[in-house]
């Protein structure tokens, strides 16, 4: 076979995608989603807020869905280290260590994608499955962690409900930012803490 008969019987490979943008794209996807609710979305937005051509995007997901559903999962990669949480004898001092101004501007945005794709997660059960892993499950695990820690100090009631515990602090939070409109702050956390979560939890707290 001639060298020119080797070269065209080599197969022709298309060009690779280029997944470099990918982060910046679904992040533009998450502000978005946040700011307009997903039936107000649309690729064009994400394309203009990443800077990015409509058709790269296209490229990558096919559909308004598919970029929301990736988006909303890759949100799981700012998690917290489950490795490294406080630990500082008390359920109260634990739950105060956590609050941080990063964490809380995390969880402000996170509240608003779930609101955002409120209208979608009944048609789409993949996205409840990805919002319940990324949106919710990630703090809920490092409070079961705090409050199993409680039960084993005899801190609180063997039987305390952990698993109802664990979501009386984001729903009071979610109330404050998706039905009031107002912003969380430290101070809001802290009270949170003293006089709603550590009394349901058996603790009474004179702070």
């Amino acid at each position: 076979m001639t060298q020119v008969d080797q070269t065209e019987a080599k197969p022709r490979l298309g060009r690779k995608r280029d997944h470099t943008r990918d982060p910046e794209i679904m992040d533009a996807a998450l502000d978005v989603l946040s700011e307009s609710g997903y039936d107000g979305m649309t690729i064009d937005m994400v394309a203009t807020r990443a800077k990015a051509g409509k058709a790269t995007v296209y490229r990558r997901w096919s559909s308004k869905a598919e970029l929301v559903l990736d988006a909303v999962a890759c949100m799981k990669s700012s998690e917290i280290d489950l490795d490294d949480l406080p630990d500082t004898g008390t359920l109260r001092g634990d739950l105060v260590a956590m609050i941080r101004t990063p964490s809380i501007r995390d969880g402000e945005r996170k509240l608003k994608v779930m609101a955002g794709i409120v209208s979608m997660i009944a048609r789409s059960p993949e996205l409840a499955a990805a919002a319940q892993e990324a949106l919710v499950e990630p703090r809920a695990t490092v409070n079961r962690i705090f409050f199993q820690r409680a039960i084993d100090r005899g801190e609180i009631p063997a039987d305390a409900d952990v698993e109802k515990l664990c979501i009386i602090g984001p729903a009071l939070v979610a109330y404050s930012v998706l039905m009031l409109g107002r912003p969380v702050d430290r101070d809001f956390l802290v009270e949170n803490i003293d006089q709603v979560i550590l009394p349901a939890a058996g603790i009474r707290t004179e702070r």
